[in-house]
């Protein structure tokens, strides 16, 4: 099973809709959140990657609603690689109700590995330290 890497958020009143449940959109966004701080963690903010010229465009995005997020809830966002392949990555999210632990969404982006043209790039040849550090949170079943 894959490292897990974890970062926290609370939903604020901009979050909601009337009804103070979470716009769905934002899950997107809280996704996001996750893979930056992945990223950060393994020693590879964006800012960092992007200076080195490679990019991460989202290329497909699916997230499964279980339960709604509320105002004021505190959330465990948990993020992974789950597939890396020459010119692609696949990261897995869950979020969760930080206090009773209540999964709410789970769902993955799929990132195109690339230049600022937005031509694929191979990372195990072109940057083989990022690769191995992201291939090295993948643990074999």
């Amino acid at each position: 099973m894959a490292k897990k890497f974890y970062s926290g958020i609370r939903v604020i009143y901009a979050d909601t809709d009337a009804m103070g449940i979470a716009y769905h959109g934002n899950y997107a966004k809280w996704f996001e959140i996750g893979r930056t701080e992945f990223l950060r963690q393994i020693g590879y903010p964006y800012a960092t990657l992007e200076k080195e010229g490679i990019w991460l465009p989202v290329v497909e995005l699916v997230i499964k609603y279980k339960q709604p997020a509320l105002y004021d809830d505190i959330l465990s966002i948990a993020c992974w690689a789950d597939d890396l392949r020459g010119a692609s990555v696949i990261m897995r999210y869950e979020v969760k109700r930080k206090v009773s632990g209540e999964l709410l969404v789970d769902g993955y982006t799929k990132h195109a590995i690339t230049d600022p043209d937005l031509k694929p790039m191979l990372l195990k040849r072109t940057k083989p330290e990022f690769y191995n550090d992201v291939a090295a949170t993948i643990e074999d079943e």
